[in-house]
């Protein structure tokens, strides 16, 4: 799909902000899906951003009052199959103290390769309840830990079969 055909997002009240995967530990594309105001996205991302948005909203939540109202059941949800609207590129992140909101905003990511120089970014806009960014925290955080384990003397994500460790090499 190209810029031109990406849809722009902007969502004041969502009703589901998750993460998800498709596909097996080791070749798992990772989205981050969004659902409200009778408009659903999903975004492509990796694996890390998903890491370092959570960690990053898990931080700022630790600077905030608990919230008493946890999120709504279904609100973690990931419905597939997915086709991915966009690739983010780049995320950011604000807090909203007066309508006590997180406001994520996500840019596409652009190819220049492809023909998308001078082409406008399609852009994602997500206001979210305290109680909604503590559910996609601790979702993300279990679909990060999920992947394939750790070889204990590299480090380095190990198959079922194994992997050529480059300590043993």
């Amino acid at each position: 799909m190209s810029a031109d055909d990406s849809p722009s997002f902007d969502l004041d009240t969502p009703e589901r902000f998750t993460a998800g995967t498709v596909g097996p530990p080791g070749d798992r594309t990772f989205f981050l899906q969004v659902v409200g105001e009778g408009v659903a996205a999903s975004l492509k991302l990796e694996k890390q951003q998903v890491g370092a948005l959570a960690e990053y909203l898990s931080r700022l939540l630790d600077e905030l009052p608990a919230d008493p109202s946890p999120p709504e059941p279904g609100a973690l949800t990931f419905v597939e199959p997915v086709d991915a609207d966009w690739v983010i590129g780049s995320m950011a992140v604000a807090w909203d103290g007066d309508e006590d909101r997180f406001v994520v905003v996500a840019e596409e990511l652009l190819d220049e390769a492809d023909g998308d120089e001078g082409v406008e970014a399609a852009s994602a806009r997500f206001r979210l309840t305290r109680g909604q960014v503590n559910a996609f925290v601790q979702r993300a955080r279990e679909l990060i830990t999920a992947g394939r384990p750790a070889c204990y003397l590299c480090g380095l994500p190990m198959d079922p079969a194994g992997h050529a460790c480059p300590r043993l090499n």
